[in-house]
């Protein structure tokens, strides 16, 4: 179940979330639909899979030409999966660092010297870890999938717009607007103890507010995150679990995106053999 007590409604209510009764988990290897009320009176619906890191194993996964997850996952046999990074358009290249199996893929560097800093999930002979591309090998091993900002490090909130440590304010440029800005819809990775975190947020729309990246940040540190980052967000938020997508995409104010925006990345969930 989440973690509880003291320390973590404190927790919520500095970061602006309302909710501060118990929250459950889903068990490992299932998907949670919740209603999260916000400090000002808003709404939003999450989505959260939990995924037991002993059983589970983190890949990369590259989706040439781009598609929908959903569809992806169907085609490629993925039953657990959550969009990756963010795209460069208009062709869709990844924009960060992409690596799968040790082999840096096609991508579009983040601006630097803002490439050196932001958040990745690195997963190294089958352990998946989250940290600034600074304290990762020049040359790493495994899978790599650079995205961010980073959300929560040593199981406390991290990221502060005001103090913009990894310049997705500063060098928003390479993004359709300031990430940074405001409530939308997102998505997260979060590992912790013993299990992994996929969490989709609904937004856009009147009865769904979306979440600011504090709020996510106090999310995940809520359902027991050690490290989490976020992930490409908006209309491109999918989470797949049980093969179906769980979330709501929406493109602009209660305008559907029917299964989501067609992604370049994503991290599958892939049962370790």
């Amino acid at each position: 179940m989440f973690t509880t007590g003291r320390g973590i409604e404190t927790i919520l209510q500095t970061m602006a979330l309302a909710t501060t009764a118990p929250l459950r988990a889903p068990r490992a290897g299932s998907a949670r639909r919740m209603r999260l009320d916000l400090e000002d009176g808003a709404r939003t619906t999450i989505h959260v899979a939990v995924h037991d890191t002993a059983a589970t194993e983190l890949r990369v996964a590259v989706l040439r030409g781009q598609a929908k997850l959903e569809a992806w996952c169907a085609a490629n046999g993925v039953e657990e999966a959550i969009v990756g990074g963010f795209f460069a358009r208009p062709l869709g290249t990844p924009l960060g660092e992409v690596r799968t199996h040790g082999v840096a893929r096609e991508h579009v560097p983040f601006t630097a010297p803002f490439d050196a800093v932001r958040a990745c999930v690195h997963v190294d002979g089958g352990v998946a870890a989250i940290a600034p591309r600074m304290e990762l090998p020049a040359a790493p091993r495994g899978d790599l999938l650079q995205a961010g900002p980073l959300l929560v490090r040593d199981g406390r909130p991290v990221f502060r717009r005001e103090e913009d440590h990894e310049g997705f304010r500063a060098a928003n440029g390479q993004f359709d607007s300031d990430i940074t800005d405001g409530r939308y819809p997102r998505a997260a990775i979060g590992i912790g103890e013993d299990r992994m975190f996929a969490v989709a947020v609904d937004g856009r729309s009147k009865t769904d507010a979306g979440l600011t990246l504090e709020e996510l940040a106090a999310l995940m540190t809520a359902l027991g995150a050690h490290t989490a980052m976020n992930l490409d967000g908006g209309g491109s938020t999918s989470l797949i679990s049980g093969g179906r997508l769980r979330n709501r995409p929406r493109a602009a104010l209660d305008t559907p995106e029917p299964g989501g925006r067609p992604v370049s990345t994503a991290l599958l969930f892939v049962p370790r053999t």
